[in-house]
C-alpha cells in the first residue's frame, strides 16, 4: 500500500484533482485554504502562494487529463472573484476573468483586510477576518458589523462582496467570527462546537466582540451582529447571554425554539441534527443542555440591543412561526424602548428572496436598519 497523502492532524484534507502528471490537492491549515501541485514521480511538490490571510481559493472547471493548466478560483476581502489559469509545470499565471464592480471610482487598493484572534473563555484562540477602508483608523466610534455561523462543520471563508463595499463606503468595519462549530481549523474545531460543546459556538463570539472593542476597532454603541439560520441561534444566545456589547442585530430566518423543535421528531430535520444541538431531548441531560441556550426559552426582563428578525412563511427549514413567537416573548419581557422589528416575507422560503434584485432589496433593508442606527443619512 502507498500513502501517497500522509495523514496530518493540523491539516484537513477538502479536495483533490488527478492530471496525467501532476496531483493536485486542496487542503486546510491553521484556517486558510491551500492548493499543493505534487508530481506522481515525487519530483516536484510545491503550494501555490497566496500574499494574505484572508482570501478564499478553490479549484474547478479542470476537465483535461492530459494537461499540465490548472485552474483555479481565487477572491479575498478586498479582491473580486477571479478564474485564474495556473501552468504547473513553468509555474507561471494568467487571470483569465475577474468579477467587474460596476462603480468606476472602484479599486481594491482602497481597501484592507487583516486576520486577528481573540481569546476565548477557555482560552482558546479564535481567528477572525477583517476588512474596511485603508483611510480608516482604529477609533471607538466606527461601525462593525461582526457575522457569525458556526454549525455543521460550514466554514464561512473571507470573500468579496459588492454590495457589501456600500457598507464599506460608509466608514463601516465588516468583520467574520470564525467560530468553533465551523471547520475553519479542521475537523476539532467542528467537533468542539457542537453536541455538549455547543456553548463554545456562542461564547466565541461573544470573545470575539469582546476583543474588537477592546481592541478600539469599534464600541457597543456602534457594534452590531448578523446571522442566519444556525446563525439566528447564534444571534438569539448572544443577545440573552452578552446584549450589552451589541447596538444592533440582525437575525434572518433564526432557528431560536431548539427545545420544542428537537422534542417534535415528526419532522424530518429533527432527528438527524441530535448531535448538533446536544443529543435527543428526551433524555434528561441533552434536554437541560439545550435549555440552558435556547433562544426562545432564555428571554429574560433585561434590555435588548435594537434587533431586525426578518423570516420567509414558505420556509420549510425553520418554520415561521420560531421567530413569530420569539419576537412575541421578546416584546412581552424586554424592558428597553429599543427597535424590535419583525419581517416576514409572505412569498420567500429558508434562502429568501428569489431572484437578483429581490435579493438586494433584502440587504438593501438590513443595511437601512444599520444606516439608521448610526444616523447616517447618505
Amino acid at each position: 500500500m502507498v500513502d501517497v497523502i500522509p495523514h496530518q492532524s493540523d491539516v484537513l484534507l477538502e479536495d483533490f484533482e488527478i492530471f496525467k502528471k501532476y496531483l493536485v490537492i486542496s487542503d486546510r491549515f491553521n484556517g486558510l485554504n491551500r492548493i499543493r501541485i505534487k508530481s506522481w514521480d515525487d519530483t516536484v511538490d510545491y503550494f501555490l502562494p497566496f500574499d494574505n490571510e484572508t482570501y478564499t481559493a478553490f479549484t474547478g472547471g479542470n476537465y483535461d487529463f492530459d494537461t499540465v493548466k490548472l485552474r483555479y478560483q481565487y477572491n479575498s476581502l478586498t479582491t473580486p472573484p477571479s478564474v485564474i489559469e495556473f501552468d504547473m509545470d513553468s509555474r507561471e499565471e494568467e487571470v483569465l476573468k475577474i468579477q467587474k464592480v460596476q462603480d468606476p471610482k472602484f479599486t481594491p487598493d482602497d481597501y484592507t483586510s487583516e486576520r486577528v484572534w481573540a481569546t476565548a473563555a477557555d482560552g482558546v484562540k479564535v481567528p477572525i477576518s477583517l476588512v474596511y477602508k485603508k483611510s480608516l483608523k482604529r477609533s471607538s466610534g466606527n461601525p462593525l458589523l461582526l457575522y457569525g455561523y458556526g454549525s455543521y462543520g460550514s466554514t464561512i471563508d473571507p470573500y468579496f462582496s459588492i454590495s457589501r463595499l456600500s457598507l464599506l463606503d460608509r466608514g463601516f468595519i465588516y468583520a467574520i467570527a470564525h467560530i468553533r462549530g465551523s471547520e475553519y481549523l479542521g475537523r476539532p474545531w467542528y467537533e468542539d462546537g457542537k453536541m455538549f460543546a455547543k456553548r463554545n459556538t456562542f461564547t466565541d463570539f461573544i470573545a470575539c466582540s469582546e476583543h474588537l472593542i477592546n481592541n478600539n476597532y469599534t464600541s457597543p454603541s456602534h457594534l452590531y451582529a448578523s446571522g442566519g439560520s444556525a446563525g439566528g441561534l447564534l444571534m438569539g444566545a448572544i443577545m440573552n447571554m452578552a446584549p450589552q456589547l451589541y447596538n444592533g442585530i440582525l437575525s434572518a430566518v433564526p432557528f431560536v425554539d431548539v427545545v420544542t423543535t428537537m422534542l417534535d421528531d415528526s419532522i424530518p430535520l429533527t432527528t438527524g441534527e441530535y448531535d448538533e444541538w446536544g443529543g435527543n431531548p428526551n433524555h434528561k441531560d441533552s434536554y437541560e443542555y439545550m435549555l440552558s441556550y435556547s433562544p426562545y426559552d432564555q428571554v429574560a426582563k433585561h434590555d435588548y440591543p435594537n434587533v431586525l428578525i426578518t423570516t420567509g412563511y414558505h420556509d420549510s427549514q425553520v418554520q415561521y412561526w420560531e421567530p413569530a413567537k420569539w419576537v412575541a416573548r421578546l416584546r412581552e419581557l424586554k424592558t428597553d424602548n429599543n427597535l424590535l422589528l419583525f419581517k416576514t416575507d409572505m412569498t420567500s422560503g429558508h434562502s429568501g428572496a428569489s431572484g437578483r434584485y429581490d435579493a438586494l432589496k433584502e440587504v438593501a433593508i438590513d443595511y437601512a436598519f444599520l444606516l439608521d442606527l448610526e444616523q447616517i443619512e447618505s
